[in-house]
């Protein structure tokens, strides 16, 4: 990591998902301007955000009307982050979380941050568990890509491979906007 301790990219993501007015116009000017008015509509349409603690718990939980999600952050400078660094520590705390939302239905979403990124938007998001197989958070999660793993079953982390943050807010208010049950036709 560089410059900032991974608590700072914590807050940051939380008060981009908060809508925090300055934090998400100063990440929208990063973004092409037909993206821009999307993503500032966390401003007026926020999301609860409740940050977690203790060493395998998870950072944040976003919330919304109809869904939720367990964050786990992850900042790195470099392109690729591997679970089994430090220990293997990374790799156990993803079984701890995909046990925790197994069993109530829930999906953890990994939330990568890549650090001295200043030609595009900087966080991506991968799916770390399977995603629920009914409700509104199956639809929000279906289009993520999951985490990947190694030959030998670790967790990895590819920047390139994740979901731009500003593409996840899109399509979860787009399929908020979409009426839950589909009239005849």
């Amino acid at each position: 990591m560089v410059g900032r301790s991974a608590s700072a990219y914590e807050r940051e993501l939380r008060y981009l998902f908060e809508g925090d007015p300055a934090s998400v116009r100063a990440y929208a000017r990063k973004l092409p301007p037909e993206d821009r008015a999307g993503f500032e509509r966390l401003i007026q349409e926020p999301y609860l955000v409740i940050r977690g603690a203790g060493s395998l718990g998870f950072d944040l939980v976003a919330l919304r009307r109809d869904y939720a999600f367990p964050i786990e952050v992850k900042a790195s400078s470099e392109p690729v982050i591997r679970f089994t660094a430090a220990s293997g520590r990374a790799d156990q705390q993803w079984a701890a979380h995909q046990r925790a939302v197994g069993r109530v239905g829930l999906t953890v979403l990994y939330a990568y941050r890549q650090v001295g990124r200043s030609t595009d938007e900087a966080w991506r998001l991968f799916l770390a568990s399977p995603a629920p197989e009914r409700g509104v958070l199956k639809f929000v999660c279906r289009n993520l890509p999951p985490l990947s793993r190694t030959a030998q079953g670790h967790g990895i982390l590819r920047w390139e491979e994740g979901k731009p943050l500003s593409r996840f807010v899109r399509e979860a208010y787009y399929l908020e906007e979409r009426p839950a049950f589909p009239g005849p036709g």
